[in-house]
């Protein structure tokens, strides 16, 4: 063990989490590498995206990168809106309170130019303390010592020692489950993610969203839009871009057999877009990704031994209703890790860095935002099947429509939906996604006037455009159960495969076995996103591509 390289700490990826902690780290003189499993910080992260920096936080993103804002954010979001959608009627509520309530400020980013620009300014900090950002490098597992963790293994390189380890590689962390610490078990703690970047004619996001060059508008839809997969959409003005997306509850997209490809579809070409896109503007960018749902997976303990967990790989992920953040509490959580760290070493004891992280996430708030009590609390009555049925067959009734319509008047459904406790609250059902915005759109909204003329990509054409480096003859992903039965889930929940489509991932096939049939699931790595929803939904064996192999996002 002791012939292995040693740093004061490691830290694994380069996104804002990973990126903030390397920055305190190296501001407290600490020895820190990093280790960035993409060709290039951001290339293989993707969001939705918008950025907060909170008020009550300890740590914001531009306290460590005090340029941030300048260099690396495309526009501030002025304006945040709710739009319930029941067919062709909308009804939008003004949310603008709710994101403004604790925050300093929130801009829409794209991941690539964003980690890229942290990433040489990380590079510049940690190289003054005698470490450094190497790219190319994927973290493959820990490194033990008679069953403790000391370091990290890789595809590239040698084992590399450290007294601190900073898991920020992500959703899909390889550290996270290699602890123990996170699993992929159960399809209802995560969502999944789809999103294309549309290229805007010059000037036209001005023009089309009465904006000016400084400001900017964050749209949220929910409703009947995505038939009963409970989710959302959302569309954020970039620069001169716009993110347009939607996030879904894994469960609940497996249950109905739905294509998030076809859902996002759904979005792009419905008549209240038709105001803001056209047959001008370009998709230039599909991507996809899981999201944890911090209310029921983010880690109250994030650490053992001298690993501890940042960001997405903790489970750091605050999806609450309209309350969407998990960039700006990955920051805050990287640089409590690494201010831990940084306090154990001064009193000789590096040991206690993990519990001196876990003590701030608690003690700072953060930990209270991603796993509400009050969400806890209403949980075990909220959503109860039974208890569901009970509430939407109310909503929806003679009642509850003139109840709606009563509460409208009073400006209490406004007031409801800006929130902050309410959002916390809600329970992880149809009621908030489906059931409730839709009958509030049907008995208030107005119908659209506008045309959409846009036409989405085909599915083949998305996969086609995207950048690859497949690592021939090495697939990242193993199929350990073909029936159609344990996997079959994976040809509709992957984001570049479908039923109908050869092309994907996965796909299923009918075979002829001892004079019948049999459907059975393929797999075919080449055109992978890695978002790792297979990983949940089906029986797979499921690793990173080494070192910068594998999909490579320009936007992210």
């Amino acid at each position: 063990m002791d012939d292995y390289e040693h740093y004061e700490a490691v830290v694994v990826g380069a996104g804002p989490g990973g990126a903030a902690a390397a920055a305190k780290l190296a501001d407290e003189g600490i020895e820190t590498l990093v280790l960035e499993r993409g060709v290039d910080a951001g290339s293989k992260n993707v969001s939705g995206g918008l950025i907060y920096a909170e008020e009550s936080a300890p740590y914001t993103i531009d306290d460590l990168f005090p340029d941030f804002r300048e260099e690396a954010t495309e526009r501030p979001i002025t304006e945040y809106y709710l739009q319930n959608i029941a067919g062709e009627k909308v009804k939008e509520f003004d949310l603008t309170s709710l994101h403004e309530h604790d925050t300093e400020w929130s801009d829409a980013v794209l991941r690539r130019p964003m980690d890229s620009w942290l990433a040489e300014r990380v590079h510049e900090r940690t190289r003054e303390t005698g470490g450094g950002l190497l790219t190319g490098i994927s973290v493959n597992g820990l490194l033990r010592n008679e069953g403790q963790i000391i370091g990290v293994t890789c595809d590239e390189i040698d084992p590399i020692r450290a007294d601190i380890i900073v898991a920020a590689d992500g959703v899909n962390s390889e550290l996270a489950r290699d602890s123990g610490l996170m699993d992929w078990e159960k399809p209802d703690e995560w969502f999944q993610g789809v999103k294309a970047v549309v290229d805007m004619p010059d000037g036209s996001i001005e023009e089309r969203f009465g904006i000016g060059p400084n400001e900017g508008i964050a749209h949220l839809f929910s409703g009947n839009l995505f038939d009963d997969v409970r989710g959302g959409g959302f569309l954020y003005t970039n620069t001169d871009t716009l993110s347009i997306g939607a996030v879904f509850h894994l469960d609940s997209l497996v249950a109905e057999q739905a294509e998030p490809h076809e859902l996002l579809n759904g979005l792009l070409t419905h008549p209240l877009l038709g105001q803001w896109i056209d047959d001008e503007c370009d998709e230039i960018e599909y991507s996809a990704k899981l999201v944890p749902d911090s209310k029921k997976v983010a880690h109250t303990s994030p650490h053992r031994d001298r690993l501890v967990l940042v960001g997405d790989a903790g489970g750091q992920m605050q999806a609450q209703g309209p309350i969407i953040k998990g960039m700006n509490h990955a920051v805050t959580a990287g640089a409590l890790a690494a201010e831990s760290f940084a306090e154990a070493k001064r009193r000789n004891n590096t040991d206690s860095a993990g519990r001196r992280y876990e003590r701030k996430l608690q003690d700072s708030g953060v930990m209270g935002k991603l796993r509400p009590k009050r969400y806890e609390m209403m949980r075990p009555i909220g959503e109860r099947e039974d208890m569901t049925s009970v509430v939407d067959r109310l909503l929806t009734s003679p009642i509850g429509r003139i109840g709606v319509r009563a509460m409208d008047t009073a400006g209490l459904l406004q007031r409801l939906y800006s929130s902050p406790f309410m959002s916390m609250a809600a329970p992880d059902t149809k009621t908030p996604y489906v059931t409730l915005p839709t009958m509030i759109a049907e008995e208030l909204g107005t119908r659209v006037q506008e045309r959409n003329t846009i036409v989405p990509p085909s599915l083949e054409e998305r996969i086609g455009d995207l950048t690859y480096d497949t690592d021939v003859g090495n697939p990242h992903i193993k199929l350990l159960d073909n029936s159609a039965e344990a996997s079959g889930a994976a040809v509709s929940a992957c984001p570049v495969s479908a039923t109908d489509f050869g092309g994907g991932c996965y796909r299923e096939e009918t075979i002829q076995t001892n004079g019948g049939q049999k459907q059975v699931v393929s797999l075919d790595t080449q055109p992978c996103v890695e978002c790792g929803t297979c990983a949940i939904v089906a029986e797979t064996e499921w690793e990173h591509p080494r070192g910068g192999k594998g999909v490579e996002f320009k936007h992210g």
